[in-house]
């Protein structure tokens, strides 16, 4: 993607996301329909994909019970356009586009679990831990925890992030942060999960990033979307079963049967696969917000 103007500069590009300085206070974050699975980005878009993303973390932040200090200045491309000269002209980033503050990063992630999935479980099966916490024997996949738990991780810049016990954390970021920011993380995984009830699904678990703003630690990036957790349809979930899923799950899960030994490159994705992906991304949105994609912006 080329710059809005000469003054927006191109300063990175994630697996999904690609990051534009705007001046010293502000940056654009653009959310694509890149899709990757096992640290690997695929060939083959997912429509739709950017627009769920930044639409689901625009309505969580601005829309729900949610109540949390953050780094979003606004998605409106009207909005933005008075930031960014020339943004209005941009329609393919209509939709997919936050203003943000810039933000002090913590060097850390932070993963909140409230039921027994995804590497967590590997992790149990294999040593009756979690993040190094000891967990009760005969859990099952998909259990409910008594409390949902507060998992940190590492950011890696390349390969996996890694998951650490909490005072591997506390010596990253310091006590008193790592504890301001579990209270953060639990209060909004609680009201998000119930938000999430009220439409029938469950949050199985999901991941935050935090930073400073103004000396105060504030939330980042992308917010309870189908990239950063694990959604479940209410009804369908069975203890030691691998439920049905409004996440990428799906999608591992066909790649996984490719015999790919996930190194590049990745195998081809079927349209059928990548049609299947995207009604899934957005049927969540349209569940959680009970708003049409079709009258989010860029459309």
């Amino acid at each position: 993607m080329g710059e809005v103007t000469g003054e927006l500069r191109h300063v990175y590009s994630g697996k999904v996301r690609d990051l534009y300085e705007i001046d010293d206070q502000h940056l654009l974050m653009v959310a694509t329909d890149r899709l990757s699975a096992f640290d690997i980005v695929m060939n083959e878009p997912i429509p739709q994909k950017g627009r769920v993303l930044t639409g689901l973390t625009n309505y969580w932040l601005t829309e729900s019970a949610i109540d949390v200090a953050h780094s979003l200045v606004s998605c409106d491309p009207k909005i933005i356009e008075v930031t960014v000269p020339g943004f209005l002209e941009r329609a393919e980033w209509h939709g997919r586009s936050m203003l943000v503050r810039r933000c002090e990063m913590l060097a850390l992630e932070f993963i909140v679990r409230g039921r027994l999935a995804g590497q967590a479980f590997e992790e149990y099966e294999a040593r009756g831990t979690i993040s190094g916490m000891g967990i009760p024997s005969g859990m099952k996949l998909t259990d409910a925890f008594a409390a949902p738990l507060f998992t940190p991780s590492t950011k890696a810049t390349s390969g996996h992030d890694v998951y650490i016990d909490l005072e591997t954390a506390r010596g990253v970021v310091g006590a008193d942060v790592l504890d301001h920011a579990m209270s953060i993380c639990l209060a909004l995984f609680s009201t998000a999960a119930d938000v999430l009830a009220e439409a029938g699904l469950v949050l199985a678990d999901t991941k935050f990033e935090l930073g400073y703003l103004d000396g105060e630690l504030v939330v980042c990036d992308e917010v309870v979307t189908p990239d950063s957790s694990r959604i479940w349809p209410a009804d369908l979930v069975r203890s030691g079963e691998t439920p049905p899923s409004f996440d990428k799950q799906p999608f591992r899960d066909w790649l996984s049967n490719q015999g790919w030994d996930r190194t590049p490159p990745p195998p081809s994705v079927p349209q059928e696969i990548v049609d299947i992906t995207s009604r899934r991304y957005v049927e969540c949105y349209e569940r959680v917000t009970r708003h049409a994609l079709a009258d989010w912006y860029g459309e």
